[in-house]
This record gives C-alpha cells, structure tokens and sequence, in this order.
C-alpha cells in the first residue's frame, strides 16, 4: 500500500515564482478579509477609537495648567504641544496592537490555514500592516478632532498632512517589530508584556508629553536618540512652527533602518515557524 505525499503548496514555500502582480492581488484579497473581521468584531476598534480620547483629555486637564506654564503659557499652549506629540504615540500604540492580534491568530489555528494556501507568504504581513495603518488613520483623525474641541488651532494644514504620513510611515516601521514578536513568543500576554516593557520607557523618556530640557542630564541623552522623541518634535514643527530638518532626517533613518532589518526577519519565521 502506498503512502501518498502531500506536497505543501509552491507559494507556502515562498516560491519565487509569484509575481508581484498576484501578491497584489493576495494583498487586496486578505486586508478584505480583515475589514470584514472588524465589521463582525467593531469591539477591535475601540483602542483605535478611544485611545486619542482618554489620551488628549487626560493630559491636557491633568497636566496642561502647570506644563503649559512651564512652557511660557497656560492650557492653551500645551494644547499645541501636546496634540503633535500624540500622533507619535498613535503610532506606537497601534503597532503594539499588531503583535498581539496576529500572535491570537496563530494561536486559533488562522495563520497555519493561510501557510497552507498558494499564496505569497509576505502577503498575509503586508495585508495585516495595511489594515493596521488604517486603524492608525482613523486613530490620527480622532486624535486631531479631539485636539481641535478642545483648543488646538491648524494653522498649516500641509504640515497637519505630512505629519499624518510620516507618523503612518513610522508606524509601519514598528509593526515589522511587533509581528516578529507575535510569531515567536507564546502567547497574546506575553508580546503585549514585552510591547509595555519597551514602548512604556521610549513613550515617557521623549517629548511626547512635557519638554526634555527639565529632565536630568542623563535622560536628556536618551532621548537625544529615541526615535519617538524625533517623531513628536518632526510633528510638532510641522505643524505649529519651530526646526524640522533634523529630526525629521532622525525619524526617516529610524523608519528605514527598523523596516529594513526587522521585515525580513518577521517574513522569515512566519514562514518557518512550527
């Protein structure tokens, strides 16, 4: 009696023989398959919808009087720090969400239906990214909603655009980070634990929130190199005035050198992983 093999499809294998034509085509296929997972599920936007809520009311009633002093005004003037500097953490925040999903769908069974499939690999990545980004966009415009009832005034709406695409494109840069964690660590909890432990120090130790100048000397020099703090202060020159060039030089090398190292490396142990 013979035993039959079952070959495992050639594009589950990377088959380098898809054309970039038919992973478009995967690409289209699986973000559809996402949108109509959310339609069924609308409780998987609420991080994206409520996030920039909580966020922006809690720092500009807590915090705004006594840092919008300390910067030389009142509320008022925290506003226009502040709302800048949060599309930074919007980025963060939905790229962490990213791990944590994809890890969930590997640990129902999803991910090792679509390795099975003639599909490019990559394009179950570049699918999950792309849905993600729009989740940052409605994000980012609840964020400048927000921002705006309670005081902030667009002034130059190409900066307000250009911070939205470079915030989107730095955001694209740590997914890469949180995908290669969902499919190496156990389980949801343990990649959102890892996600806190590192974004919660690069969130707080950067000019998201308050100026650096009153931080120790030390901590200064962290965040000369923290690319969160490059992003919000790119933002915030964009879009109320003040340097942009090399900060802005800053978080373009961040998105690039992340996207460059870590895709390669979340592609291959999704397609390798046991």
């Amino acid at each position: 009696m013979s035993t039959a093999v079952v070959e495992a499809p050639l594009a589950a294998k990377g088959d380098p023989r898809i054309s970039p034509r038919a992973h478009a085509r995967h690409i289209g296929a699986l973000v559809r398959r996402n949108l109509l997972w959310i339609r069924q599920d609308p409780e998987s936007m609420f991080d994206a919808v409520l996030m920039p809520v909580i966020f922006t009311l809690l720092f500009v009633y807590v915090f705004g009087g006594s840092i919008g002093q300390a910067l030389g005004g009142g509320q008022d003037r925290y506003v226009q720090y502040l709302v800048p500097g949060l599309m930074a953490m919007t980025a963060m925040n939905i790229a962490t969400a990213v791990g944590t999903g994809f890890n969930e769908d590997f640990q129902k069974g999803v991910m090792d239906r679509f390795r099975t499939l003639p599909i490019g690999q990559g394009s179950v990545l570049f699918a999950k990214i792309v849905v993600e980004l729009m989740r940052m966009l409605v994000a980012t415009t609840i964020l400048m909603i927000v921002g705006v009832l309670v005081g902030f005034d667009i002034t130059n709406w190409p900066g307000l655009f250009a911070s939205v695409g470079l915030s989107i494109l730095f955001g694209s840069s740590l997914m890469w980070i949180f995908l290669v964690l969902g499919v190496t660590m156990k389980n949801a909890q343990s990649v959102q634990a890892m996600g806190f432990l590192v974004l919660m120090p690069l969130q707080f130790g950067s000019s998201i929130y308050s100026p650096t100048r009153t931080m120790p000397g030390w901590l200064q020099n962290f965040t000369d190199y923290n690319p969160l703090s490059a992003l919000a202060d790119t933002t915030r020159g964009l879009m109320v005035g003040g340097p942009v060039t090399h900060n802005l030089w800053v978080t373009l090398a961040w998105t690039a050198g992340l996207t460059l190292v870590m895709a390669p490396i979340a592609i291959h142990k999704f397609r390798t992983k046991s």
